[in-house]
């Protein structure tokens, strides 16, 4: 049974970030998490607030073969994040608070809205687990909007574009997630480019997915050799825009003024922007042109396609290994991928 956060032991949080006066009157756990806890707080005064827990029982992700639990691989709220990568590479775990606190730092710093820290709370004296409180930003994604009108949030569909100018314009040396980034300052060890990174894990990636499905096992072969070409001769690059990491429309809000407000954001690292108009154009689909821009690489354009692809069937796969609850969900986004791998190029 797993030990989820309740309204008693997220009181005191509460009472310490917004004042030894508050009362939480209700909770409700969001759905669609698979990594952190989201809870929606009702306050005595019926506003709200949202809590992020950060905890053993909030993770639904199994350990991948031959790593402890410690070191699984991502999952979190980022289903084509993970694969065989150190702990603190560019595309390893992204669900910590230590990497909320800096990305959320780094989005504010760049213009980019992203819902206000009320607390962050990592001395466990209150609750046993990080935890945060942050602002609510109240209604449906992005995503619903887009599927039940999309003229009315055209405006905000063209602010996220020029959200993501802001982030894609910001430039570094090397590619990692912020916090990781941070805590290396000084002379830059030997580093792996974003195209090697992507590699390594589209290769893991294959591997587990046709450990677990026949017809990419009979494919392994002409897949393996196809990602090894596509990354041939691609020059790496001496810098690297702020980028997302999984900016599906399920991870932008809309507050009052229409602004686009960007959740789940502890995958946010500096890496090549291909890497992210992948996956806005795999999730936005009809809805991507006004994001497109002009000046991407098309060579890695198509790695990084069939790496995603790759890594949403491996990633789903192995989230079932568990016990997640939506799993009519993950077999569909696994079906999907496979369907797409397999018909690469298409």
């Amino acid at each position: 049974m797993r030990d989820f956060a309740d309204r008693e032991r997220l009181a005191e949080v509460v009472r310490a970030g917004l004042g030894s006066d508050r009362r939480v009157d209700g909770l409700t756990r969001l759905r669609g998490g698979t990594k952190k806890g989201v809870y929606r707080l009702t306050l005595d005064d019926r506003s709200t607030v949202v809590g992020y827990v950060w905890s053993a029982d909030e993770n639904y992700w199994p350990a991948r073969p031959g790593t402890t639990g410690d070191e699984s691989s991502e999952g979190g709220d980022e289903l084509s994040q993970g694969g065989d990568e150190p702990s603190d590479g560019a595309l390893a775990d992204a669900s910590d608070s230590e990497l909320f606190a800096a990305a959320n730092a780094e989005l504010v710093a760049a213009g980019v809205r992203t819902p206000e820290i009320l607390l962050l709370d990592r001395s466990r004296s209150r609750f046993p687990a990080d935890v945060a409180l942050v602002e609510d930003v109240p209604g449906p994604n992005l995503e619903r909007r887009l599927a039940t009108d999309p003229t009315a949030v055209a405006g905000t569909v063209t602010r996220l574009a020029e959200a993501l100018t802001a982030m894609h314009g910001r430039q570094g040396t090397r590619p990692g997630k912020v916090a990781t980034l941070a805590r290396s300052a000084g002379p830059a060890p030997a580093q792996r480019s974003a195209v090697d990174v992507v590699l390594d894990r589209a290769l893991g990636d294959l591997a587990e997915a046709a450990g677990r499905d026949d017809r990419l096992a009979r494919d392994r072969v002409r897949l393996t050799e196809l990602l090894r070409g596509l990354a041939d001769g691609i020059a790496p690059r001496p810098t690297y825009g702020l980028i997302h990491g999984e900016l599906g429309p399920d991870h932008v809000l809309v507050d009052g003024d229409g602004a686009p407000v960007l959740i789940d954001i502890e995958g946010l690292m500096y890496f090549d922007v291909e890497w992210e108009h992948v996956f806005l154009r795999l999730r936005f689909g009809v809805h991507y042109h006004p994001l497109a821009v002009d000046g991407l690489d098309e060579r890695r354009l198509r790695l990084y396609r069939l790496a995603q692809h790759l890594s949403l069937v491996a990633g789903p796969l192995r989230l079932l290994d568990g016990d997640f609850p939506d799993r009519d969900v993950m077999r569909g986004i696994a079906a999907y991928h496979t369907e797409r791998a397999l018909s690469f190029p298409d």
